[in-house]
């Protein structure tokens, strides 16, 4: 399994050095998929190029797999060794002196995942979680909190970071907020200013800012606490996602629901930033619509700039879709078969490809697919893609 990014490269988290796989210009905007350097070995000095298969060196007896997870902000990129070594690498900025910095982080040691942003790195050991805030001066431990795992339900290997007992962990003050147990959660997502819950029984709840209809309730209001979405009641999701102003889910059986802010054509729908010859398209089950027309009046050619509410987004030529990760206006998924599709904003490359260019519509990154390449996972960063992948299996 190997690591490849693409994208926003403006601080190194994919590229440290301009080479023939980046782009020319600056190396800040890399626009086809390439293998992601720096994603290094905690126990070695950070320059090691290592990607999810490698070998543990100090396991003498039997040789394990490091098993590796990729989160992103706007200006860093973290790989956690999940197994093994067990620590985070970040490549990107150091907020002390402004530069480039890569290499393995000494208060991880010993955590189990993290999140990262651009005021903190937010770190999970069996037995706490810690905030490390980036300060000029280095780092300073801003919060620490006990993770008492004695209650059956918080044990559930289903749940996901960064929720904890008693409810989670956000990026800024108060770093952890309380939720209720009765809702079960079992993955949480945080946008720029809205949240996206998971429950175990696959019911979804969103709360924080509706400015842009990133919460799906059909209106622009904020909502101070979890409210279930009622357009999707009685139809069990099994993944959710939320981007700066957009968010996603994907239902038990592969369907993918979008909602949200879509004026790079982040949600799938026609959008005039992409085409300005977009044309509504009339369905009872769209919900609230924020549309502009053209000057000569021609209510045939609209634009969709508000969803408000979930609409089924059309990946054309597949069945169901597995996973999905959305950026600051840009999503990324990955279908059952193992392919990878993007659309919204392409300014940076973050789609994959090899243009600058902004879709409404998925198209397929043939990067991976003409490659002989499986897409296994993908984290989307503000303005760029991590994706991992494996050499396609043959059929027998």
């Amino acid at each position: 399994m190997s690591w490849f990014g693409f994208g926003f490269n403006g601080f190194g988290q994919i590229c440290l050095k301009p080479k023939d796989e980046c782009d020319k210009r600056g190396n800040t905007k890399v626009l086809t998929p390439v293998p992601l350097q720096n994603v290094c070995s905690c126990d070695s000095s950070g320059n090691d190029d290592v990607d999810k298969t490698t070998l543990n060196p100090k396991d003498n007896s039997e040789k394990t797999r490091q098993e590796i997870k990729v989160v992103a902000s706007w200006s860093r990129r973290a790989s956690i060794h999940i197994n093994g070594d067990r620590c985070v690498c970040v490549s990107g900025v150091d907020s002390a002196s402004g530069e480039e910095c890569f290499g393995p982080i000494p208060e991880s040691e010993g955590c189990e995942d993290a999140v990262i942003s651009e005021r903190c790195l937010i770190l999970r050991f069996p037995d706490r979680v810690e905030c490390w805030s980036w300060k000029r001066t280095g780092k300073a431990l801003a919060w620490s909190g006990v993770q008492d795992r004695t209650t059956p339900t918080n044990t559930s290997p289903d749940v996901t970071f960064p929720l904890v007992p008693g409810g989670y962990v956000a990026t800024q003050i108060p770093f952890f907020r309380p939720l209720s147990p009765r809702l079960h959660a079992v993955s949480l997502i945080l946008g720029t200013e809205h949240a996206v819950l998971l429950t175990a029984s696959g019911t979804i709840y969103t709360w924080g800012s509706g400015s842009h209809g990133q919460l799906g309730h059909g209106s622009l209001t904020s909502e101070d606490e979890p409210r279930a979405l009622e357009a999707l009641w009685g139809v069990p999701m099994k993944y959710v996602a939320a981007g700066g102003w957009h968010s996603a889910c994907i239902s038990a059986g592969g369907d993918l629901y979008m909602w949200g802010w879509n004026e790079s054509g982040q949600i799938g729908l026609p959008s005039k930033g992409v085409n300005e010859e977009s044309q509504k398209v009339e369905s009872p089950g769209r919900g609230m619509l924020t549309i502009s027309k053209k000057e000569d009046g021609d209510s045939s050619n609209v634009f969709i700039s508000i969803q408000a509410f979930p609409a089924l987004v059309d990946v054309p030529e597949v069945s169901e879709i597995s996973k999905v990760s959305c950026g600051s206006r840009h999503t990324v998924v990955i279908t059952s078969t193992g392919d990878l599709y993007t659309w919204g904003w392409g300014q940076y490359g973050q789609l994959g490809h090899g243009s600058e260019c902004s879709s409404d519509e998925p198209k397929i990154v043939e990067y991976f697919s003409s490659g002989g390449m499986t897409v296994e996972d993908v984290v989307c960063g503000l303005w760029n893609t991590f994706v991992c992948a494996v050499p396609r299996k043959c059929s027998p």
